[in-house]
């Protein structure tokens, strides 16, 4: 008999956060108890909103953060000649922010812990100036230690 896999599933609420790109790795990791459990497996992240989204990158230096959020606000205008405008100026640019960096990830589980470089970090990439609580779906597989 082989070794044991598991599927679990959660739903982390993030609490509400400014727009820019916000380190949430230890959030995620704390949220889920199961993964020090798994010897080997992945990490399904899927964020419910169209508004936001997740990308993996430097975790150590905030003006990493900054000059992500300089970027895409200067590549994704808000005075630009948007046709869907009812929800806001910041809400068309923060559709195709979150359509240019994606809804999900998925991440590598190895001894019990997510198994990211060194100085990589999970971003939650708030692209509205008030976006409230965002909805991270979870999901872990692999097998058990």
């Amino acid at each position: 008999m082989g070794p044991a896999v598991t599927w679990v599933q959660h739903e982390i609420t993030l609490e509400a956060r400014p727009r820019g790109f916000h380190l949430i790795t230890d959030e995620v990791a704390g949220a889920l108890p199961e993964l020090a459990s798994l010897r080997v497996g992945l990490a399904h992240l899927f964020l419910r909103h169209t508004s936001a989204s997740l990308t993996l990158n430097e975790n150590a230096s905030p003006d990493v953060r900054h000059d992500f959020e300089t970027w895409f606000s200067a590549a994704v205008p808000e005075e630009f000649a948007w046709t869907h405008t009812l929800e806001g100026s910041d809400d068309m640019p923060a559709h195709v922010k979150a359509a240019l960096l994606g809804p999900s990830l998925t991440l590598p589980i190895a001894g019990g812990r997510l198994a990211l470089g060194t100085w990589q970090g999970i971003y939650l990439c708030e692209h509205r100036d008030r976006g409230g609580p965002r909805s991270l779906l979870v999901t872990l597989t692999g097998e058990t230690a």
